[in-house]
């Protein structure tokens, strides 16, 4: 035992300088991610203060943004998703909304998260026209960003749970549409995948910034599409 600790004495007065360079790293490394990620969490919710708002009190939009999450594996939207649409439908039935974009993962020919959302709104009373499948949102920032630069979106009331609300919110203003939201609260009963989402919330953030900030495209573009406009110029 003696022998080990003279060891590790040895190795530490011959690579001291070395030690103490790494152990300056890892602290100033800490230091940066803490204040990198203080920093986004923050700017996301001065960006979205003032825009967040319960279904009673949010502003008329011509459209409803709905964001993509799981679907199950037969096809339908897992409880958090349906959710959200549910808040959409109530919407558009309010008239608040006149059209819905339903913006999603569709990653391969056996996962459709725009089919789900669009089916479950449809068999639920929303005119088939009135609600526009995007099947590119990959993410928050894609999806943002789609509606946006491809299907022309200017004004929009962004669907989605509360705890992710003012990312999505910060992440439509500053690609450039006037957004509102309109959070969900009901999901919390699933308190295991509530937890697990909202701790997720602040890495989430450092990224939203860091996509804002390199100005990237979409990882799908592809040309200028009209659904929303036809949605909303059909009665």
């Amino acid at each position: 035992m003696r022998g080990r600790f003279g060891a590790a004495r040895r190795w530490y007065g011959e690579h001291r300088r070395l030690a103490r360079r790494t152990i300056l790293a890892l602290v100033v490394g800490a230091v940066a991610l803490t204040g990198g990620t203080v920093a986004s969490v923050t700017w996301i919710r001065d960006t979205a203060e003032g825009h967040l708002y319960g279904e009673a009190e949010v502003p008329n939009a011509p459209v409803a943004l709905v964001l993509g999450t799981k679907v199950d594996a037969d096809g339908t939207p897992s409880p958090v998703l349906a959710a959200r649409l549910e808040i959409a439908r109530r919407l558009f039935d309010a008239g608040k909304v006149q059209a819905i974009l339903v913006s999603g993962d569709n990653m391969n020919a056996d996962y459709n998260e725009p089919a789900a959302m669009r089916s479950w709104l449809v068999e639920r009373g929303v005119p088939a026209h009135k609600v526009v499948p995007d099947y590119a949102g990959f993410d928050t920032y894609d999806s943002c960003a789609r509606a946006e630069r491809i299907f022309g979106v200017r004004r929009a009331t962004v669907v989605t749970q509360s705890f992710h609300l003012p990312r999505a919110v910060a992440l439509c203003r500053r690609l450039g549409i006037d957004a509102s939201g309109v959070g969900d609260d009901s999901a919390k009963r699933y308190a295991q995948t509530w937890w697990f989402s909202s701790s997720r919330e602040n890495g989430a953030c450092v990224k939203a910034a860091l996509d804002l900030l390199s100005g990237r495209d979409p990882a799908r573009l592809g040309r200028r599409e009209t659904g929303v406009d036809d949605a909303l110029r059909v009665g």
